[in-house]
């Protein structure tokens, strides 16, 4: 079957004031849906063509540019949207809020690593939040549309947590401020459904 975009689960509006609903109608509606149209037309009639985008990603020829960055490009963005949400934002506890606390100090020492990693990433991009199966978590960033599944990218592990970097993500509301759109986008975060990535992978 076909990739789908994925619906998003709250309106365009809703999470304003950190992000615009002009934005959202775009990143969304173009630049997602853009990319998963091209995913599919990149595996039509290969052997990719069936399988899961992390099977994909994890077993990609890194050559193969039209799968690489549309690919990419369709994996990442479903996390974005999916671990914001402007109503529900949970709170960090458990056993992710233990192994944050066992590699970064607390919650804000996270923060400060991935806001750190989001303003630093040069260009476009993205920054991860990772877990790792033995439990352990780590922050790194990736180019474009690279993400940590890919061979050779970033932390190796699996993203439970994603900030896209690309201007597209925000600049018509930031323009060059790209630190004020980490602090809101951290502030949308919905820890729950992150806790539940992670509880996912390490069992």
């Amino acid at each position: 079957m076909a990739f789908e975009l994925p619906q998003l689960g709250y309106a365009h509006d809703a999470l304003e004031p950190h992000i615009d609903a002009k934005t959202m109608e775009i990143h969304h509606g173009k630049h997602h849906n853009g990319y998963t149209n091209k995913l599919n037309a990149a595996i039509e009639g290969t052997d990719l063509a069936g399988k899961s985008i992390e099977d994909i990603l994890t077993g990609l020829d890194m050559n193969n540019g039209a799968v690489r960055n549309n690919g990419g490009g369709f994996y990442n963005h479903c996390l974005y949207w999916e671990v914001l949400n402007p109503n529900d934002k949970g709170r960090l506890s458990g056993a992710l809020l233990e192994a944050i606390n066992k590699a970064f100090g607390s919650k804000e020492g996270f923060e400060e690593k991935f806001a750190a990693a989001a303003k630093t990433r040069f260009g476009s991009g993205w920054a991860w939040l990772c877990a790792h199966k033995d439990g352990t978590v780590e922050v790194c960033s990736s180019a474009n549309q690279d993400n940590p599944l890919m061979p050779g990218i970033g932390c190796g592990g699996t993203p439970i947590l994603g900030i896209d970097v690309w201007e597209h993500a925000y600049y018509l509301n930031y323009q060059n401020r790209r630190p004020d759109y980490v602090t809101g986008f951290l502030s949308l975060v919905n820890w729950n459904v992150v806790e539940k990535k992670y509880e996912a992978l390490v069992g």
